[in-house]
């Protein structure tokens, strides 16, 4: 596998935390970071990638290579790899480092922001994400029904994560878990970036599913939780009322006749995923009346 501190030798760039760049060199969790998908269970210590391997047959998205140490043990796994880099020198030197691996058609090298090019069809995606745009990439990636191994600050990573009745539970813990069943998988120290981000990281993987409740309008029940959760240390009678200026509802009055006391009693923080579904539905099918 190709040495991280060397990629960025070769590079010739250092990490810039004003630009939200944050290498990571720890070779144990780069090789570590594509055994959390499902198919692999380890990635084999030689010099480059193979043809073959678990994922021999996987189209696999990585966003924010950087100087390509994920990359290069992605395509390890004998799956295609398509990279997205918007800055313009790593994308090039991207180009240069693996021109064996572009020109045998295993990784494309897409320069622009992952959060405006067209994205791929892919099989999931593993990935160290600039930590600044996590909250709208994840939710750019999530919809898509694929696996995700994607790496967060541990504070985000943990309320993505939260159940009901915790602190950290929120508007994103909803919102994931509407998605997909989520689990953290590692903690990552600073060390292991160049250079070191001041806070904790945190490896999240992400398994596609059918949440255990149904809504009739998946956009309209998301903005109606990102509503309530505005008002989190408001009752939900309350939040109802006062955010109908972000759910769209007509008549906030009306839903709140026609939602039982013991929901309307309750905080966000205390409300399950399925009763804000139930929430929702009420809200919804009130709003169309």
């Amino acid at each position: 596998m190709r040495d991280p501190d060397d990629l960025l030798a070769r590079a010739g760039v250092r990490g810039n935390p004003d630009r939200d760049q944050h290498f990571l060199v720890d070779d144990r969790v780069l090789d570590r970071l594509p055994t959390y998908l499902d198919a692999v269970d380890s990635i084999d210590g030689d010099d480059g990638p193979t043809e073959g391997g678990p994922l021999a047959d996987a189209h696999l998205l990585e966003i924010g290579p950087g100087t390509g140490a994920l990359t290069d043990r992605l395509l390890a796994t004998g799956a295609t790899v398509t990279a997205i880099e918007r800055d313009r020198k790593l994308a090039g030197f991207l180009r240069r480092e693996f021109d064996e691996a572009i020109e045998a058609g295993r990784l494309t090298v897409i320069e622009g922001d992952a959060l405006d090019v067209a994205l791929p069809d892919v099989t999931a995606s593993v990935s160290n994400l600039p930590y600044s745009a996590s909250s709208d990439l994840t939710f750019r990636l999530l919809p898509r029904g694929i696996e995700l191994v994607l790496m967060f600050q541990r504070e985000f990573a943990e309320r993505m994560i939260a159940e009901p009745g915790t602190s950290d539970y929120g508007r994103l813990s909803v919102s994931t878990q509407h998605y997909a069943a989520v689990e953290i998988v590692e903690t990552v120290p600073p060390e292991a970036f160049s250079p070191p981000p001041a806070v904790e990281s945190a490896i999240v993987r992400t398994e596609p599913r059918a949440p255990p409740y149904e809504v009739a309008d998946e956009t309209f029940f998301l903005r109606f939780v990102k509503a309530l959760f505005t008002q989190r240390r408001k009752t939900v009678r309350n939040g109802i009322r006062n955010t109908a200026h972000i759910s769209g509802l007509d008549d906030p009055a009306a839903v709140v006749d026609a939602t039982p006391e013991e929901l309307l009693a309750k905080r966000p923080d205390a409300v399950t995923p399925t009763e804000f579904a139930e929430l929702a539905t009420i809200a919804e099918s009130v709003n169309d009346d």
